[in-house]
C-alpha cells in the first residue's frame, strides 16, 4: 500500500472502511484524546472542518490511549464526549495504536522514513496533512492548533 485511501480504517461506529470513500479529498489526520491538555483543539477542528468541507476537506480523528492514558474510553464513550462537549461532526476512526508493536499499518505508513517524515508519534493532537493524491503533505507537532496560519496555508494550497 503505498497511499492514505488504501489502509482499512475502522470508524468509531463500526464503519468497515472510513477512508475509501474520502479518496480525493484534503485529509487533516489527529490522533485524539479526551483528557488531555490539547483535547480543546476539538473546538479549531471543528471549525476548520466545517468551513472547508464543501471544499473537498476533511478532518479525522483517530483516538488513542498511548499517551498517559488519556483516552480511557470506549467507542461508545468517545462518540458521547466528542459530540456533547466539543460538537464533533468531523468522522473518528476506532481507537487505534500510533506507535510501537501494535501500531495501526497507517501510522506506520505516515510515520515512516519513506513519507519523509519519519519518527514516533510524540503526543495526542499530532497532525498530518494527506493531499488528493493520498499521499502525505507534512506533519505538525501537538502544539500546531487548528488556527495556526501555516497549516491554514498548507490545507489552502493543497485544495
Amino acid at each position: 500500500m503505498t497511499q492514505f485511501f488504501d489502509f482499512p480504517v475502522t470508524g468509531i461506529q463500526g464503519e468497515r472502511d472510513l477512508l475509501g470513500p474520502l479518496r480525493g479529498k484534503v485529509v487533516l489526520v489527529v490522533n485524539v484524546a479526551s483528557r488531555c491538555g490539547y483535547t480543546p483543539q476539538y473546538t479549531g477542528l471543528e471549525r476548520l472542518h466545517g468551513e472547508l468541507s464543501g471544499e473537498g476537506f476533511v478532518v479525522v480523528g483517530f483516538p488513542c490511549n498511548q499517551f498517559g492514558a488519556q483516552e480511557p474510553g470506549t467507542e461508545l464513550e468517545i462518540r458521547e464526549f466528542c459530540s456533547t462537549r466539543y460538537d464533533v461532526t468531523f468522522p473518528l476512526a476506532a481507537k487505534i495504536e500510533v506507535n510501537g508493536p501494535g501500531r495501526h499499518p497507517l501510522f506506520g505508513w505516515l510515520t515512516s522514513p519513506a513519507n519523509g517524515h519519519p519518527g514516533d508519534v510524540q503526543w495526542n493532537f499530532e497532525k498530518f496533512l494527506v493531499g488528493r493524491n493520498g499521499r502525505l503533505i507534512r506533519r505538525y507537532p501537538s502544539g500546531t492548533k487548528p488556527e495556526d496560519n501555516g497549516l491554514r496555508t498548507d490545507i489552502a494550497e493543497a485544495l
